[in-house]
């Protein structure tokens, strides 16, 4: 890593007609040449370190269309995951969410906007608890919600509640809603819970997000809290794309 570095370092300061040349220098000559450059010219330290992070960003860009080209059904299509919206939408957005993550709870309204101007939209939610033991608890009690028919109401409920989830008020709410507990618990450990949350791992890493809440639309990768205006563009731009 240091000797590529070093590399475009001495690129960023040297014109070499070939590439061979820097390859037949030792590391010490390296260091040496580009230790004069920076002294001659201490700005293409500042040029090397954008040159890296475009190569870089470009890199993760061809990953992440690989993905989305390997992973398109897993994505939008998975029977294990669960769909809001319009099933039969011809734009789907997928979100990866946290029950704890305060910006999770600040785009629900922003989603639930877009779902209602656009009725041809859809939803894709995919719990991927990832801020502690009190979120996989979460994630686990609206997976299995979804076998007594509550998964929206439950969620809904989660994402408005004030203060953390955790055991005691991740089961307060799921009294509220009209949840069975005892079959909620029992429900919580069902191998399709363990496959979504595991295939969400998965998928987040492929991808290379890092955080919640984070959307799939189509071609484009979506980190962070976005407003439905923002949503929609992306939306639309996947549905041109489409015709």
């Amino acid at each position: 890593m240091l000797k590529r570095i070093l590399r475009t370092l001495f690129f960023a300061a040297v014109v070499i007609p070939s590439a061979s040349v820097a390859d037949h220098l030792s590391d010490a000559q390296i260091k040496e040449l580009v230790y004069e450059a920076i002294l001659e010219n201490p700005a293409i330290i500042m040029e090397a370190v954008r040159l890296l992070e475009e190569r870089q960003q470009q890199d993760q860009q061809a990953e992440a269309t690989a993905v989305l080209r390997n992973e398109r059904d897993r994505l939008e299509r998975d029977p294990n995951a669960v769909v809001l919206g319009n099933p039969d939408g011809d734009v789907t957005v997928v979100e990866f969410f946290d029950y704890n993550c305060p910006y999770c709870r600040r785009v629900m309204p922003q989603v639930e906007a877009l779902i209602e101007a656009d009725p041809n939209v859809r939803l894709v939610y995919r719990e991927w608890p990832i801020l502690g033991d009190g979120s996989v608890f979460a994630s686990r009690a609206a997976l299995a919600a979804r076998k007594q028919g509550k998964y929206k109401a439950f969620h809904e409920a989660m994402m408005g509640m004030s203060g953390r989830a955790e055991e005691a008020s991740v089961l307060r709410i799921a009294r509220e809603v009209g949840l069975d507990i005892d079959q909620l618990r029992l429900d919580m450990q069902a191998p399709e819970v363990d496959e979504h949350i595991q295939t969400s791992i998965d998928l987040t890493r492929s991808l290379g997000f890092n955080g919640t809440p984070s959307f799939v639309i189509g071609e484009a990768l979506v980190p962070g809290f976005v407003e439905k205006d923002v949503l929609a563009d992306y939306v639309n731009a996947t549905r041109a794309a489409l015709q």
